[in-house]
């Protein structure tokens, strides 16, 4: 497939370069022609020629030698641009748009970009200024990314460029690294290619509508075109009203958009998903060619459309019966291609699967695509599809919920009542999500707390209450671009073209001209599209309600293959990631393997894609395939653990000094003069491995005082000092089997509810997740809650804070939930408070007394006290020591334990008396 490349600013290296990023695209093209690097201008190019295929070779130049141009893409509107020209003076010496393109740029500069219609990237070099010019088409689907040498100081910058990251990497001019903030974003908001940055640091991408000028004093980035303006400017003015001549025109418009991108001199073909816009393509090309057959206008798909389609039989999202009834409609129009992509195959192709998107992509439906394409490049040259339409015709159904608030707030009270009645069953399908038993577990509880620190500022926001604002959104950030990436890597890979008649600008601002009603319309979206293509789509694919679209089945599939995934998340690369927090990943994922139905896939895809995206582009090429378990034939074979086999701890946790006995925690002092008592107490922080239901506590305590004692520095404890130890409840709660990981606990309808109403601080979630209010519930009943909810209202009302708890009682206060920031398991469990723990530390300070330790250590030791400490407060829960709670509470008034992932669960206190009497 075409791809470009660059360089600007490197001297003499310049052609080495360029050759380099050139050779990087090499695999794109289908016979090996086309190779350009020139040392002079720095361009390279890999062609596969679509129109005018005989002389539309790249580079090309114009006929003074002024301008030079390597061009990847088409535009559809060339023939009226040409003729344009021509009245204007210019010759030409080709049928090809390349050269249209170069003759516009030569007339009217970058203001020419506007008036393409089509897809495109491409540089153009000024021999006469100096100056590279770099664009993008409208909608971006085409890709373009660039690096600037960020050392080469002021003067000429240092740039390349390329149609592939690939290509960046293979010039070899800066070291590859991952960048955490699109990491971070990726993990945390499922978003990608909404922002110039791509996951490799320091290369950007330049955006829709975007031009990137290189000039020997600098460089600029602006944007060609005013197209998101001009659609705000056309939904602003009064709509057309929507009648029959409406609908006759946007099919008018649509057939017109499918005809263009026809134009070929190869094979053209369909990708068929089988939903509305896929099918509606299909269905267009279709219909003429058993109306008009011979129209030149579709020469290039023959006398029959080849369509390929991915199938799952017997899978949940199996698309095939659509197909079929396009098929057979179109039976003399058509010939089916069916893939049937597998899991084990999915396994065989995951390492070239990741290497080709180059970045991480949102699921594993690409994968369906990939599929298609491969089988399509042995019949077809250019693939037509149906994308984009979901966000340009409201195809999603959070457009339904936005399309209400909407009305909502224009106070469009009658309509508003007539979408929510046409919309019954998405809202039930929203309440159904919203109160289904599935695991939620928050993302940052998988991530590095450290990770998760660095990048806790970020937000994302989309519009909530304007419908055609937010699909001007997601046409050009939040959506559509990342699909349009696959999309073209996709192509790419197997050197086909792909082209979207619906990502079309005078498409979208026709649809913009209309009133909403005719994207959503009585609970129905797409309403033109469906009305426009009645009688020539089956009833059944134009009437239909629920949207799968071209994935896979990824649910089913990552059952069939979890033990291989589940290699990877125990890997020691993936513990090694600054990203991830192992234990807890594989945790979930062995209870996603027990019980599936509890669990989505698509957190875990997304941990995953990372994993394996940072071993194929930074670690090593061969590192995916090792990590699933060898060939795939094997991966295929292996047989899953049983549902209830026992899982093993990680081989493997996230390497992290170990903290010394006698130090405090970072950030925190070692002695405390109390607020009480005027004492100073001296805090000694114990660390421990990870703790489980299976240990018993008063050996665990005794073998680590016992650790404590053996090394213990000379004045640390002073001989006859009074000390305490100090166990963190959560210790207890965890060896007493009262606390759970959160996907083992099944909160029914009243937690989730009553959850939603308590305020959460950034020292824990209290009651305010739907476990931990299970809990509650659990453990006092569900009236007394609700009675505690009445009056912690009342005492809100009043300003009298604490009624709450004062009813619902200290047992209730005493429940932790999972908080992101503590040490696995701790930020995936939710815990009642210990049982007795009064009798819990009487048995702790046997131990302690039977120990092995010094007389003189033994005799000072005074006793146990169980604490639940926090950033924001402390509470005794249990102790076998005559000591007030209060005094030994101020002891802990800065939390000396730690909040986060200190793991020093334990604690030697030291009272070293008031220091005037020392």
């Amino acid at each position: 497939m075409c791809g470009i490349a660059g360089t600007y600013g490197f001297g003499a290296d310049t052609e080495g370069i360029a050759r380099r990023m050139s050779s990087a695209l090499a695999h794109r093209g289908p016979d090996g022609e086309g190779l350009f690097a020139d040392g002079e201008t720095g361009l390279a190019h890999r062609r596969l020629a679509i129109i005018d295929r005989e002389h539309g070779a790249q580079p090309m130049t114009t006929a003074d030698g002024r301008y030079t141009i390597v061009y990847n893409g088409e535009t559809y509107n060339y023939l009226e641009l040409r003729a344009e020209l021509e009245e204007l003076g210019h010759s030409f010496r080709t049928d090809s748009d390349t050269e249209v393109l170069l003759e516009a740029h030569a007339e009217w500069g970058t203001a020419a970009y506007d008036r393409f219609n089509g897809m495109f990237a491409f540089a153009i070099h000024d021999a006469e200024t100096g100056t590279v010019t770099i664009a993008r088409d409208h909608f971006g689907i085409k890709p373009l990314y660039y690096w600037i040498d960020p050392a080469a100081g002021e003067g000429a910058p240092r740039v390349v460029f390329g149609s592939e990251v690939r290509s960046l990497l293979a010039a070899r001019v800066f070291e590859a690294a991952p960048d955490h903030r699109a990491v971070y974003r990726y993990l945390k908001f499922r978003i990608q290619d909404d922002d110039s940055q791509t996951f490799f640091a320091g290369v950007s991408r330049l955006m829709s509508g975007e031009v990137l000028e290189i000039r020997p004093d600098g460089t600029e980035v602006t944007s060609f075109t005013r197209l998101q303006e001009e659609l705000r400017e056309i939904a602003a003015r009064p709509s057309r009203a929507y009648d029959q001549s409406v609908v006759d025109e946007y099919r008018e418009r649509f057939q017109e958009s499918v005809r263009l991108r026809l134009q070929s001199e190869v094979p053209v073909g369909t990708s068929l998903s089988g939903g509305l816009d896929s099918s509606a393509v299909a269905a267009v090309i279709a219909r003429q060619l058993r109306e008009q057959p011979g129209d030149e206008g579709y020469s290039a798909v023959g006398s029959r459309q080849n369509t390929f389609s991915a199938v799952f039989p017997n899978s949940s999202n199996d698309e095939e019966r659509y197909v079929d009834a396009l098929l057979d409609d179109y039976r003399g129009q058509i010939t089916s291609h069916k893939i049937r992509p597998r899991p084990d195959a999915f396994l065989e192709d995951l390492h070239d699967f990741v290497r080709t998107q180059e970045e991480p992509i949102i699921s594993t439906g690409p994968y369906a695509q990939y599929a298609v394409m491969r089988e399509a490049s042995d019949h077809v040259t250019v693939l037509l599809d149906g994308q984009g339409a979901d966000e340009m015709m409201a195809g999603y159904n959070p457009y339904f919920y936005v399309y209400l608030r909407q009305l909502r707030r224009q106070k469009r009270f009658k309509e508003l009542a007539s979408e929510i009645a046409g919309s019954r069953d998405i809202l039930r399908k929203l309440a159904r999500t919203k109160f289904s038993g599935r695991t939620s577990v928050p993302i940052e509880a998988l991530l590095n707390s450290g990770f998760v620190a660095d990048h806790s500022g970020e937000k994302v926001s989309s519009v909530q209450d304007d419908l055609k604002e937010r699909l001007l959104e997601d046409t050009f950030r939040a959506s559509l671009p990342s699909l349009l990436r696959y999309e073209d890597k996709n192509t790419m890979r197997f050197s086909i073209e792909g082209r979207v008649p619906f990502v079309d600008k005078e498409l979208l601002k026709f649809l913009f001209s209309l009133d909403e009603s005719a994207i959503i319309h009585d609970g129905w979206n797409k309403r033109i599209l469906r009305e426009s293509m009645d009688g020539i789509l089956p009833d059944m694919i134009s009437q239909r309600r629920n949207k799968i679209g071209f994935t896979t089945p990824e649910g089913e599939w990552f059952r069939s293959i979890a033990p291989q995934l589940r290699e990877v998340f125990a890997s020691e690369s993936f513990a090694s990631r600054p990203f991830f927090d192992a234990p807890s990943v594989l945790a979930l994922f062995d209870d996603y393997i027990a019980h599936p139905e509890n669990h989505g896939t698509l957190m875990f895809w997304r941990l995953l894609n990372v994993e394996l995206w940072m071993r194929t582009f930074f670690d090593d090429a061969e590192g995916a395939v090792r990590a699933l378990g060898g060939s795939a034939d094997e991966a295929a074979t292996s047989p899953a653990p049983a549902p209830d086999a026992p899982r093993a701890v990680p081989a493997v946790e996230p390497a992290e000094a170990a903290k010394s006995d006698y130090v405090a925690n970072p950030e925190k002092e070692l002695d405390l003069v109390s607020a009480v008592d005027s004492r100073t107490w001296r805090r000694l922080p114990l660390q421990t491995a990870l703790v489980s239901r299976e240990d018993d506590v008063e050996s665990l305590v005794r073998e680590r005082v016992e650790s404590f004692a053996a090394g213990l520095p000379g004045d640390l404890v002073p001989d006859g000092a009074p000390w305490y130890f100090v166990i963190s409840e959560k210790i207890v709660a965890i060896t007493q089997g009262r606390s759970w990981y959160t996907w083992e606990i099944r909160p029914r309808r009243s937690a989730k509810v009553l959850s939603r109403f308590v305020s959460r601080t950034p020292a824990g979630i209290g009651l305010g997740d739907p476990t931990t209010m299970e809990l509650a519930i659990r453990e006092v009943g569900l009236p007394r809650v609700l009675a505690a909810s009445a009056a912690g209202a009342a005492g809100k009302a009043i300003g009298r804070k604490g009624l709450f708890y004062e009813v619902v009682g200290a047992n209730v206060r005493a429940i932790d939930g999972p908080t992101p920031y503590s040490a696995f398991p701790s930020n995936v469990s939710a815990k009642l408070p210990p049982k007795d723990p009064d009798a819990v530390s009487a048995r702790i300070s046997a131990a302690i007394r039977g120990a092995d330790i010094p007389t003189w250590l033994r005799d000072s030791f005074v006793g146990t006290v169980v604490m639940d400490a926090n950033d924001i407060g402390r509470n005794v829960l249990g102790s076998d020591v005559a000591t007030p709670h209060e005094n030994l509470e101020a002891t802990f008034a800065d939390n000396p334990l730690g909040q986060g992932r200190q793991r020093t669960p334990l604690a030697i206190l030291v009272d070293l008396g008031i220091a005037s009497q020392r």
